[in-house]
């Protein structure tokens, strides 16, 4: 198999959109490879921007996303009130968000949610995200649920075991409000990390999946 890479450690700022509906879902789809990237290229700028958490929620997202970031050379964490599950009928405004993200750094890499995703609100915040960034790379993240929508991605970020501790870790520690649903374990985490690193033969047997619909190699 071909091996990409986010490119030189080194040779520059990598700035990095990360995008999620609800105030674990950057976490949950996508931590394991920030702190990766955090790690492997220290001149990493990275946005953040959650779109719907309740107060008790918001403190959560912002402690959460400080310590997954606190690596990173710059991040602008930024949460949003937007009301749980009902983006579709609020659109023009989150548009106005989306928007509003075009005046920012011009991003190498944005982290979304899948566009299959069965969540309303998850599949308009991906929408937005292909209307809004039309020449950028776009990896869409997966979130494990009740609604059985986890596909075949076709992009895997191989991720140390220590990597994948301290994502689950993190998970674990910030998100209490989170701890009384089923699917919400370390078992769970684990999981899904596992299988994605046994479909890529990941060195240390875990990796993060995503779904790339265009990728431009030169």
């Amino acid at each position: 198999m071909f091996n990409l890479s986010f490119g030189d450690s080194e040779a520059k700022i990598c700035e990095v959109l990360c995008l999620g509906a609800h105030a674990d879902d950057i976490e949950i789809g996508c931590g394991g490879t920030i702190l990766y990237l955090a790690e492997k290229y220290p001149r990493t700028n990275v946005r953040w921007i959650v779109f719907s958490a309740t107060k008790e929620r918001q403190k959560e997202a912002q402690q959460s996303a400080a310590r997954f970031l606190q690596n990173v050379r710059h991040k602008d964490i930024i949460v949003h009130e937007f009301k749980d599950g009902f983006f579709p009928y609020t659109g023009d405004k989150i548009k106005e968000v989306f928007e509003e993200l075009k005046n920012g750094p011009s991003p190498d890499v944005i982290f979304t949610h899948t566009s299959g995703d069965r969540h309303q609100d998850h599949r308009l915040v991906s929408e937005l995200a292909w209307n809004t960034f039309r020449n950028h790379l776009i990896l869409e993240y997966e979130i494990p649920k009740y609604d059985g929508d986890i596909g075949n991605p076709n992009v895997f970020v191989h991720l140390s075991n220590r990597i994948c501790t301290q994502k689950i870790d993190y998970l674990m520690a910030y998100f209490a409000t989170q701890t009384d649903k089923h699917w919400f374990t370390r078992e769970t985490f684990e999981a899904i990390l596992r299988l994605r690193g046994i479909e890529s033969r990941a060195p240390e047997n875990f990796a993060e999946a995503f779904y790339c619909r265009k990728l431009v190699v030169g």
